[in-house]
């Protein structure tokens, strides 16, 4: 998918649209060491795979990448949405 690197977007800071530049946003690790999550692990590290089976494989083929744009009048930066699932992404001058 190509992405304009320069797109005129609302921003909500400025209440207008405006030009913003693109950069994709770093993810960071959520949930990993909630409580839950730690007692679903120790569960998982019993006798084979009791008491349910290892959730190997399940995994998405692609990653959601989030966009984050930075206004070019109040210099604030802002996400659009929920993200997508993209396997190629390219972001061109246009």
């Amino acid at each position: 998918m190509k992405f304009p690197q320069k797109p005129h977007m609302f921003c909500p800071t400025c209440k207008k649209h405006t030009e913003a530049t693109v950069e994709i946003a770093k993810k960071k690790p959520r949930g990993e060491l909630t409580h839950g999550q730690r007692i679903f692990n120790r569960k998982l590290l019993g006798y084979g795979s009791f008491p349910r089976e290892n959730p190997k494989g399940r995994e998405k083929s692609t990653r959601r990448l989030d966009l984050r744009f930075k206004c070019s009048v109040c210099k604030k930066k802002h996400l659009h949405g929920k993200g997508f699932r993209v396997k190629k992404f390219e972001i061109v001058r246009m």
